[in-house]
């Protein structure tokens, strides 16, 4: 019997230094790529030396993660910024092109955006890591993870149409009155460039900085505290949970209901795959009963079938 518990403890033993592996190699991976989008929204180098904003073609065009359009390096337009404009040319405009870049997105990638391709989760995600007192998730953050979707309907959404129907001009409130990102790609580094715009720059501007130090203060002892209760383009996103093409996924078949990838996520999530999943992937190794898995192509063709 001592032989045979020994051998099952090696196995064990085993299985949880082959299951940190394979977390610590998925995260470098997660990590290479997130910082490679973020070089690749940002390919615009010169512009950080000349505090100059690029006006390209590829301003025509979104990024899928949260990336400002003021960023001096930023080669894409923001889908929330172009959203919010889009919305306040209502009624003579409709957003068809903007509707169907988001719908694409939302579709194929849904919130492998968020934690694959979003700048600012990078940025989130490295703050996280000095070392401070963490606030473990709970049921609080898991109601106050709701907010997000209430600032995407009032700024995102009813600002900039209340301004563009009543007023006749643009009114992005979230860029304006909130959009962290904003302030740290853009704002800041146009205003140590420029001496004409630190002249002019007011109360506003001075609202926004607290906001980013605010969320970058959260950020080191709440993992990811903007990304899961204010971000109106991850509410976006989350929507698609469950239909996007890619992503994580569970076979019931398997799942024991342990709860233990539950237990590891940092998301307020009640299962992996769900509207407050970023698809990190990180649960996978967590999973004894290899329940969890990556979507393939092949699995949505059977699926239509």
């Amino acid at each position: 019997m001592d032989k045979k518990n020994r051998k099952i403890s090696d196995i064990n033993q085993n299985d949880c230094v082959n299951d940190k592996g394979a977390k610590k190699t998925g995260n470098i991976r997660r990590k290479c790529i997130q910082l490679l989008s973020a070089l690749i929204y940002n390919a615009n180098l010169k512009g950080f030396a000349e505090g100059s904003i690029y006006q390209g073609k590829g301003k025509g065009v979104c990024a899928p993660g949260l990336n400002c359009y003021s960023c001096p390096g930023a080669v894409a337009a923001c889908p929330l910024g172009s959203l919010q404009n889009s919305l306040s040319a209502l009624p003579q405009k409709l957003p068809f092109y903007l509707m169907g870049i988001l719908l694409l997105l939302g579709l194929f990638l849904g919130r492998i955006i968020c934690g694959f391709l979003c700048p600012f989760g990078l940025i989130q995600e490295l703050l996280h890591k000095i070392p401070v007192p963490k606030i473990r998730k709970n049921r609080i953050t898991r109601i106050l993870s709701r907010i997000k979707y209430i600032i995407l309907l009032v700024f995102v959404v009813m600002i900039p149409l209340w301004a563009g129907i009543t007023k006749g001009y643009s009114l992005p409130g979230f860029c304006k009155y909130i959009c962290p990102a904003g302030t740290l790609e853009g704002g800041i580094p146009l205003l140590l460039a420029n001496e004409n715009l630190r002249s002019i720059a007011g109360g506003l501007f001075q609202w926004k900085f607290l906001v980013l130090l605010a969320i970058l203060a959260a950020s080191t002892v709440i993992f990811r505290f903007f990304c899961r209760f204010l971000c109106p383009l991850g509410a976006i996103y989350s929507l698609f949970a469950g239909i996007s093409v890619f992503g994580i996924q569970v076979d019931e078949h398997k799942c024991n209901h342990c709860q233990a990838c539950v237990r590891q996520c940092k998301m307020d999530i009640r299962k992996p795959g769900d509207g407050e999943c970023i698809q990190c992937g990180e649960c996978i190794s967590s999973c004894h009963k290899q329940a969890i898995s990556w979507k393939k192509l092949k699995n949505q063709k059977e699926k239509k079938n």
